[in-house]
C-alpha cells in the first residue's frame, strides 16, 4: 500500500496543471492522483480519489476555488486545501481562512516552496497563519471580527468561550491586538508571570500550540462572522508567541 501523499490539482488552465505535475514528478513521497478543470469536477473527483491535499485555483469558472474548498472541507475535514491565486490579496486571504484552507499562495510560488507547503499541509499543519502574521490589515480584521464574536450572546459564542474565564478572554483579546506579554501585563495591571500562566491555560483549554492559533481558532471552526467593512487600529498584526 502506497504511503505517498495523494494530490488533486484544480485549475482551468491545462498548462498550469501540467507544470505542477512536472514539478512534483521527482518527489517520491508525492503523487498527483487526479486533475480537474472546474469546481464541480473537483468535488466529484475528491469523493472518488480521496486526495490528502487539494491544490485549487481561486479563480475558477463557475464555482470558484473558495466555494470548492468550502464544500470539500465540509465533506471531508481531513483533506488539506492549498488555495492558489494569480496575485496575493488580503480579502482573498481572509476568505481562504474562513473556508478552512491550510495554505494560501500566489501561483508564481517557487517549486521547492510548493513542495514544502504540500508536505506540511499533508501533516495537518496550517501554514496560512504565517500569511496572516505578514498582513496587518488581515490581522486587524480578524481582531474586529473576534471582538464582535466575543460580544455576541449566542450558542456559537458559548461553545467557543465556555471553557475560558473572563480574564482569559481579556488576554486573548490582547494577543489578537499584537500585544507582548509585558504590554498585556501593563494594560491589565497584572504581573508578567500571571500573563504567562493565563496564556498557558488558554492554549491548553483550546488545544492549540501557540498564541496565533488561539486567535485563529475561532476562524478555523467557522465561527467568524463575515461582512465586516470597518477599519481601525491599522498596522497592528498578531504577534506569535
Amino acid at each position: 500500500m502506497s504511503n505517498k501523499v495523494k494530490i488533486l490539482i484544480v485549475d482551468d488552465h491545462p498548462l498550469f496543471r501540467q507544470g505542477i505535475r512536472w514539478n512534483l514528478e521527482d518527489a517520491k513521497d508525492l503523487e498527483v492522483v487526479a486533475e480537474a478543470e472546474n469546481g464541480q469536477e473537483a468535488i466529484k473527483l475528491t469523493e472518488k480519489v480521496s486526495p490528502d491535499v487539494v491544490l485549487v485555483d481561486i479563480n475558477l469558472p463557475g464555482l470558484n476555488g473558495l466555494e470548492v474548498a468550502r464544500v470539500i472541507k465540509r465533506r471531508d475535514p481531513r483533506i488539506g486545501i492549498i488555495v492558489l491565486s494569480v496575485y496575493e490579496d488580503d480579502e482573498q486571504l481572509f476568505q481562504a481562512i474562513k473556508v478552512g484552507a491550510a495554505a494560501y499562495s500566489s501561483k508564481d510560488v517557487h517549486p521547492d516552496d510548493l513542495l514544502h507547503y504540500i508536505r506540511e499541509v499533508a501533516k495537518g499543519r496550517y501554514l496560512i497563519n504565517d500569511s496572516v502574521l505578514a498582513k496587518p490589515n488581515v490581522a486587524t480584521r480578524v481582531l474586529h471580527q473576534f471582538r464582535e464574536l466575543a460580544a455576541t450572546e449566542d450558542e456559537q459564542t458559548s461553545a467557543l468561550f465556555a471553557p475560558l474565564t473572563s480574564r482569559e478572554i481579556e488576554i486573548l483579546d490582547c494577543i489578537a491586538r499584537g500585544l507582548s506579554n509585558k504590554e498585556i501585563a501593563n494594560e491589565l495591571s497584572i504581573s508578567g508571570q500571571t500573563v504567562k500562566n493565563h496564556i498557558t491555560s488558554i492554549l491548553s483549554k483550546l488545544q492549540v500550540n501557540d498564541r496565533t492559533m488561539a486567535v485563529i481558532y475561532a476562524i478555523k471552526k467557522g465561527w467568524i462572522k463575515m461582512g465586516y467593512a470597518g477599519q481601525g487600529e491599522e498596522g497592528q498584526a498578531i504577534e506569535a508567541g
